[in-house]
C-alpha cells in the first residue's frame, strides 16, 4: 500500500488494482470524512500552488505559453500581432495617424521657417536702406565723412555695450590672444568703413554701391594669390562685373574719382578683413558674429577717430553751422546723424543673424538682391538721374555678382562634401 500525506491526520490510501491500462482502480474514501476532500469536490478547483510550496505557479504560466505557441504554430497564416493581447494593441497608436501627424508638424515648422526667413531679410533690407539714406542726406549738409564714420562706430559700440550689461547678449570671454586676433581684422573693417564713407560723399550711393559690387572680384584675386584655388565658373562670373561696373561708371552723372577710388579701396577693406578672419579667427570659432563684430567695432573707432582728428578736425565747427543754416532746425540735423549711427549697426548686426540662420548661398543670393534694392530705393529718393547705358552697366555688374554666389556656393558644398 501507498500512503499519500495530503491531508494532515487524514491518510488517504490507494488499493493496487491490476488493471492493464489504469493500475489506479479507484479512490478510497474514508469511512471516518463526513464528506469528499475539499481537493475532490467538483465545485473546487485543484490548487497546486500550496503543495508543499512547489513553484506550481510557475510551471503551470510556462504550460500556457508552450500552449499559446503551439496554437500559432498550427496556425501561421494568422497576421504578425493577431496573437498581442487587446489592451496591448489597443496601446498603439494608429500607423497613419502618426504619419498625418508628421506631416502637419513638418508643415507648420516650413511656414516657420519660411516666415523667420522673410522677416530677417526684411529687416536687413529695411535697416540697410534707412542707414543709406540718412547717411546720404547727412554727407550731403555736413561732408565730413571722417567724423561721421567715427560716429557710426561708437554708436555701434554703445550699443554692445548696453546689450552685455543688460545681459541681453552673451559677453565672450576677452583674453590677451583675443585681441590680438581682433587687431588685424578691425584694421581692414575700419579701411573698407571709412572709404565707403568717402565714396558716399562724393558720388551717388548708387553709383558706390554698383562699385561695391564688384567686391567678389578682388575676393577672388587676393585669395589666389594666397594659395585658393576656383573652378572657370567663377573666374568666368567676375567677368560680366567687370563689365558691369566699367560700363555704369564711364556713363555715371556723379563720377568723380574720389567717389570710384573710395568704392574700390572699400572693397579691397573688406574683403581683408574677411581673408584675415579667417586665419586669424580660427581658434575663436566659439564667439558667434554678432559679439565679433561688435569688438570689431570697438577697436576700429580706436583706429579711426585719431585720424579723423588730424585729417579734418579743424574744421568740424565750422563745417557744423553751414550744416544747421543749411537745414534750418538743429534737431533735424541730429536726427539724420543718430538714425545713420543707430542703422549701420542693426543692418550690420541683422547680417551677421541673417548668416547665422540661412545657408552661405541664400544670404550670398539676398546680399545681391540688397545692393538693387538699396540702389533703387536712393534712386527714387534723391531722384538721381539714371542714363540708359548707366542702368544696362549696373544691371550686368549685379547679374555677374549673382552668377559669382552661385558658383562659389557649389564650390564650398563640394569642397564640404569631400572633407
Amino acid at each position: 500500500m501507498f500512503t499519500l500525506n495530503l491531508i494532515p491526520s487524514t491518510p488517504i490510501t490507494f488499493s493496487k488494482s491490476t488493471h492493464q491500462y489504469f493500475p489506479i482502480k479507484r479512490i478510497q474514501t474514508p469511512k471516518n470524512l463526513a464528506e469528499s476532500p475539499v481537493f475532490l469536490t467538483k465545485s473546487t478547483p485543484l490548487n497546486f500552488n500550496k503543495i508543499h510550496a512547489c513553484p506550481f505557479g510557475k510551471i503551470q504560466a510556462l504550460s500556457t505559453k508552450t500552449t499559446h505557441l503551439g496554437k500559432i504554430l498550427e496556425n501561421p497564416s494568422r497576421k504578425a500581432g493577431s496573437h498581442v493581447p487587446k489592451a496591448a494593441a489597443s496601446s498603439e497608436s494608429n500607423p497613419e495617424g502618426e504619419a498625418e501627424s508628421v506631416e502637419a508638424a513638418a508643415a507648420a515648422k516650413s511656414k516657420a521657417k519660411t516666415l523667420q526667413l522673410a522677416l530677417v531679410f526684411g529687416f536687413w533690407y529695411f535697416q540697410n536702406i534707412v542707414f543709406n539714406i540718412y547717411n546720404k542726406k547727412a554727407l550731403n549738409v555736413f561732408p565730413f565723412p571722417w567724423l561721421l564714420a567715427s560716429f557710426q562706430l561708437f554708436t555701434g559700440s554703445i550699443w554692445m555695450l548696453v546689450l552685455w550689461s543688460l545681459k541681453l547678449q552673451p559677453c565672450p570671454k576677452i583674453t590677451k590672444p583675443f585681441i590680438i586676433a581682433l587687431l588685424g581684422p578691425a584694421l581692414f573693417h575700419t579701411i573698407g568703413h571709412i572709404s565707403a564713407c568717402v565714396s558716399f560723399s562724393k558720388v551717388a550711393v548708387s553709383f558706390t554701391h554698383v562699385i561695391k559690387s564688384s567686391e567678389p572680384v578682388f575676393s577672388v584675386v587676393f585669395s589666389s594669390f594666397l594659395g585658393d584655388t576656383y573652378p572657370l565658373k567663377v573666374w568666368l562670373s567676375i567677368l560680366p562685373i567687370v563689365l558691369g561696373c566699367s560700363l555704369a561708371a564711364i556713363t555715371e552723372v556723379s563720377f568723380n574719382f574720389q567717389g570710384l577710388w573710395g568704392a574700390l579701396i572699400s572693397n579691397v577693406g573688406f574683403v581683408l578683413r574677411n581673408i584675415y578672419s579667417k586665419r586669424s579667427l580660427q581658434n575663436f570659432k566659439e564667439v558667434n558674429g554678432l559679439n565679433l563684430y561688435g569688438w570689431i567695432s570697438i577697436i576700429s573707432l580706436f583706429y579711426l577717430f585719431p585720424v579723423a582728428v588730424l585729417v579734418e578736425g579743424s574744421q568740424w565747427v565750422q563745417g557744423y553751422q553751414q550744416a544747421i543754416q543749411t537745414v534750418g532746425k538743429a534737431s533735424t540735423f541730429y536726427i539724420w546723424v543718430l538714425l545713420s549711427g543707430i542703422f549701420y549697426h542693426l543692418y550690420n548686426q541683422s547680417s551677421y543673424q541673417a548668416l547665422d540662420e540661412i545657408s552661405p548661398l541664400t544670404f550670398s543670393v539676398g546680399n545681391t538682391m540688397k545692393r538693387v534694392v538699396v540702389i533703387v530705393s536712393t534712386v527714387l529718393v534723391f531722384r538721381n538721374p539714371v542714363r540708359p547705358l548707366n542702368a544696362l552697366g549696373s544691371g550686368i555688374a549685379i547679374l555677374g555678382t549673382f552668377l559669382y554666389s552661385q558658383a562659389t556656393a557649389k564650390k564650398v558644398s563640394a569642397s564640404e562634401k569631400k572633407s
